[in-house]
């Protein structure tokens, strides 16, 4: 599947599952990756922060298929070229890396780009320079990404920046099926995960579990909003 045929990039950003290959522990990565997609996960996105470029291209060709037969959106984070080299739908950019404005330069018109994102400002200048979505946390506290330890926005923030943009925005940080129903109803487009599924002892469960979560606090959305 390209990125052209995903028909509704709201709809595939509901639930992204990050990887993280410790947390995967002895299952290994792909083997939770499969199992969440079989339970509904919307959108994969590889992340490995201390692999080589060849070792993250490796994951991503074993990825890539899993995705594909489930028909979600297959994302890498920070690495365009490995991204465009795996043939995934596109790249998810941090603070630290190039510029959304020079990577969409440097991309097919199909590749999507997401950008993290905490303010306004940073939101409205992101899609500006042609991001096609925004993760913006962290809503409620990470351990697992250390660049964000510490940090809090809370739904209302997260709430803001959404009202900023036309873009779809994805909340991460500290997200579980005891609140991903708050992040729903706060007007984004789709919940992040790495712990709550990477972790998870059964994890086509806490899927169903967040997923279930996100469409309660989806109906608790005020209707002139019309986002989803």
């Amino acid at each position: 599947m390209s990125a052209r045929a995903i028909p509704d990039l709201r709809q595939v950003l509901r639930l992204m599952v990050i990887t993280d290959r410790e947390l995967a522990g002895d299952r290994g990565s792909p083997a939770v990756v499969e199992a969440a997609l079989g339970a509904g996960a919307t959108s994969i996105q590889l992340r490995d922060k201390h692999a080589t470029s060849r070792e993250l291209l490796e994951t991503a060709l074993v990825l890539r298929p899993l995705v594909e037969r489930h028909r979600a959106l297959f994302l890498v984070n920070d690495r365009f070229d490995v991204a465009l080299a795996a043939g995934a739908h596109g790249v998810h950019l941090g603070d630290d890396d190039m510029p959304v404005a020079e990577v969409r330069r440097a991309v097919p018109r199909d590749f999507i780009i997401g950008r993290s994102a905490d303010t306004e400002e940073a939101a409205r200048a992101a899609e500006q320079d042609g991001a096609d979505y925004l993760g913006v946390g962290s809503v409620f506290g990470t351990r697992t990404k250390k660049e964000v330890v510490g940090e809090v926005i809370g739904t209302k923030q997260m709430g803001r920046v959404a009202a900023a943009v036309s873009i779809p925005v994805v909340g991460i940080g500290g997200i579980t099926p005891d609140n991903a129903a708050e992040v729903a109803a706060a007007g984004a487009a789709g919940v992040a995960v790495i712990s709550a599924v990477m972790a998870a002892p059964d994890p086509e469960a806490a899927v169903r579990s967040l997923l279930e979560a996100w469409e309660r606090g989806k109906r608790c959305r005020p209707s002139p909003r019309g986002r989803s």
